[in-house]
Parts: structure tokens; sequence; C-alpha cells
């Protein structure tokens, strides 16, 4: 085997292992579950690596997503077995629909409070639309289906043709799959800030801030996105664009929330805000030993202390955007996942479980990038500029002493959307260059 193949073996048999814990240390039932079936797919996925010589990631992917996302999401859902979460989805959509609000006035126990925002329910209403048809019994209504649509339709539109491997390997692997077969309910939020990323990446304003609104009408985790969005748009765009995105989206997220809050603000509010922080009538369950709940457990002196922790966190992470704001789709995502670590470390209620979000934020770039090498010798032996595919932010190259004048004129940024390829080696991490040294590059034949 080739040390790529190698790699991939090891990435698999450290799936299995992660997965392989579950059966023995979870206490949840669908988490052993999924971990018994995941392990298997995950162990069949190494094998098939190493024995299959042609296309080998490729059908190790399949085998990695039959064995850890197909079967046991098909057995969970027919079972009719997930986390409680799946639950308050579906019944937030039907109380949606036959009240125009998605909170109980008065729940008597955590399993009836609704911590999500109103756009949660979106995700509910199908299971209710099909109550009273023949299909009303049937797994299509089940939210955990209507969570992953989100999520995949959200990055196959960021992610070309020829990289969707890698996302198809991040999509399989335990930090996405194990959610997606028990609970689903951060996938879109993720899927939908990764593409506001995206849209803010290629200077669409309106886009990115339809697709933010979307996402923070489901959770208030995903309101720190407005503050990166806004920066990336600001870097690439200009203060307008970056006015105009958070417009959008501050104006369609009010329209999604503002008429439940005020057909129904006291539930709201003690359901989405006080019961997640530890604050609510009932205690959350949240309550993995992390340092800002292990704070809160000093009393209200050492809850306060967690708040000011945070507090102090959000704004380290804001004036780094007005420092040094980022200027890539992945120096976004990457800014995001470090405030949205220090959040659900430093609050005074949260889980382990809550950081593979930004986990997955991280991984999402690295993932589905395009390796520039592969198109470095297009640039060099043609003298068509060579245009970066939709959906990839490309950060524009450095001028090199040993670049030709044609691969110099070819790769300088054109009107679009998209700088064109570079023929260095480059990353979506890497910043813009500087306006003064650019003003001496050659125009390029489309500008």
């Amino acid at each position: 085997m080739t040390k790529r193949a190698w790699w991939w073996c090891g990435g698999w048999l450290v799936a299995a292992g992660w997965a392989g814990a579950f059966p023995v240390l979870s206490g949840l039932g669908p988490h052993r579950s999924w971990g018994t079936f995941a392990a298997c797919g995950y162990l069949s996925a190494a094998l098939a690596m190493a024995l299959v010589r042609r296309r080998g990631r490729e059908v190790s992917v399949a085998v990695a997503a039959v064995g850890a996302v197909l079967v046991p999401l098909l057995v969970l859902v027919l079972d009719g077995r997930g986390q409680s979460e799946v639950g308050v989805i579906e019944r937030s959509g039907s109380l949606l629909l036959q009240t125009g609000t998605p909170y109980l006035a008065e729940p008597a126990s955590v399993a009836q409070y609704t911590p999500y925002l109103p756009g949660m329910a979106l995700l509910g209403l199908p299971r209710a639309l099909l109550g009273n048809t023949p299909l009303g019994g049937s797994p299509l209504g089940d939210a955990r289906l209507w969570c992953a649509a989100v999520f995949l339709v959200c990055v196959l539109r960021t992610v070309p043709a020829g990289r969707r491997l890698g996302a198809a390997a991040l999509t399989v692997s335990p930090v996405v799959a194990l959610p997606l077969c028990v609970s689903g309910v951060d996938l879109p939020l993720i899927g939908l800030c990764w593409l506001a990323l995206v849209h803010a990446a290629e200077r669409r304003p309106v886009a990115a801030g339809l697709a933010l609104a979307a996402a923070c009408s489901l959770k208030w985790t995903a309101w720190p996105a407005l503050a990166v969005v806004t920066a990336l748009l600001a870097a690439t765009a200009g203060r307008r664009a970056a006015l105009r995105g958070a417009a959008v989206a501050v104006g369609a997220a009010a329209v999604a929330v503002l008429p439940v809050a005020l057909r129904a603000p006291g539930p709201l509010v003690e359901q989405v805000f006080a019961f997640p922080t530890g604050r609510g009538r009932l205690p959350t369950p949240a309550a993995s030993p992390l340092p800002g709940r292990l704070l809160a457990d000093l009393g209200p002196p050492g809850w306060y202390a967690a708040v000011g922790l945070l507090l102090l966190a959000g704004l380290a992470v804001g004036a780094s955007l007005v420092a040094q704001p980022p200027r890539t789709a992945a120096a976004a995502a990457h800014r995001l996942a470090l405030g949205l670590t220090a959040a659900f470390l430093l609050a005074p209620a949260g889980r382990f479980g809550y950081l593979a979000l930004p986990l997955v934020l991280v991984l999402l770039p690295l993932s589905s990038s395009v390796p520039v090498s592969v198109l470095s010798s297009s640039v060099l032996s043609s003298s068509v500029p060579l245009s970066a595919p939709k959906g990839l932010p490309w950060a524009p190259p450095s001028s090199s002493p040993t670049t030709s004048h044609r691969a110099r004129a070819a790769s300088k940024p054109s009107s679009g959307p998209w700088p064109t390829a570079s023929p260095t080696t480059t990353s979506w991490s890497t910043p813009r260059p500087n306006p003064a040294r650019s003003a001496t590059t050659p125009l390029s034949p489309t500008r």
C-alpha cells in the first residue's frame, strides 16, 4: 500500500476505536447501538482500503457510509429510538402548526422544554403534516432526516464535484455520523453557518445574510457567526456589503423569530435562554464538568464569574475580528470555531458533545479544499487564466520573483467573486496580497 493508503487505514481504525468505546462507556441506548454498527463499518472500511487497490478510498468511504450512517440510522428511525431532541423538535412542529408557537405555556418537566428558537420547529413540521395521512407512521417524518438533509445540501453547495470525497469522509466520520444518527439537532446549524461563510467569501452579502438568518433562527448559539460573517464581508467586499449582509441577516431572523416571540414571550425566554444557561425553573441536564459548569456549581458568585469570563472571551474574539479580520472562508470558520469553543467551555451549563460543532467547522474547509498544486501546472502551461471552481473561496497568490510575467498576469484576481488559481501552493487561510504590491502587477486579459 502507498503511504496515503496507510494514513486512510489508520484513520478508519481510529474511528473504529472511537465508535467502539460507546457500547462500553455510554449509558445511552441509541449511542450504544450506533457505536456497535459504526465500529464494524469503520473496521470494514479499513479492510477495504487495504485490499482494494483501484479506487480504494472511494470504496472505503462507501463502506463506512453504509456501516456508520445508513444502517444505524435506518435501525434507529424504524425503532423510534433517538435522543430526546428528536421528539422535542417534532413536538414543537406540531405545536407550531396547532397553536402558532412551538413552546408549551407551562412545561411540567425538562422533557417538555423546547430550548430552540422557532426556526427549529420547521424541521418538525413533516411529522405533523404527515400525522393524519397514510404516511403518518413512516420514517419520512423523522426530524433527523430533515436535519441531515439541510446539512448535506449546504455542504454539497459549497464543495466542488472534484473534492466531494473529502466531504463524504467527514460526513461518515464519528464527529458527524453520531449526531446524524441519534439526534441531528446541530447539523443544520453547522451547515448553514458554513454556507454563510462561503457566500461571504464569494462577496455575496444577501445570500450570506439569508443563510446566516436561517442559522440564527434555529439556535442562539449561531449568533456569534453574525460578527464573523460581517468581518469577512468587510474584508472581502467592503463596508457597504458588510452592512447589507448584516442587515439582511438581522432582518430575516427577526421576521422568523419575532411573531412567535410576541405571541409567547415568557415561554421563549424561559426555555430558550434561561433554561440552557442554568437559570430556569428546572435544572438543565447539560452538566458536563467543563470550566464554566464547575464555576457555576460554586453558587451565584461562581455563576457570575463564569458569565464574566464568557463575555471577556467574546470581547477578545471580537477585538481580533477588528484587528485582523478573516479574508477567507476557512480563516473565518476557524475564528468562529475558536469563539464557540470558548463559549462552550465557559458557559454555566454545557456538554462535551457541544464541542463537535466547532470541530466540524474546522474540518469542513480541510476536507473540501482543492489541492492548488494540481491546478498550478495548468496555469503555467496555458495562457488562458484558470478560474477557481465556484464555491471555493480562494485566497489570491503573492507575487514571486521566479514567476513568469504571463503566469503573474493570469493569477491576478479578476473582477468576479473568486480570484484565479495560483502557480504557487496556497490554502484557504492564505491572506490576500497587499494592494500596494498588486498595483504593479500587469492586468489580467479578462479585466
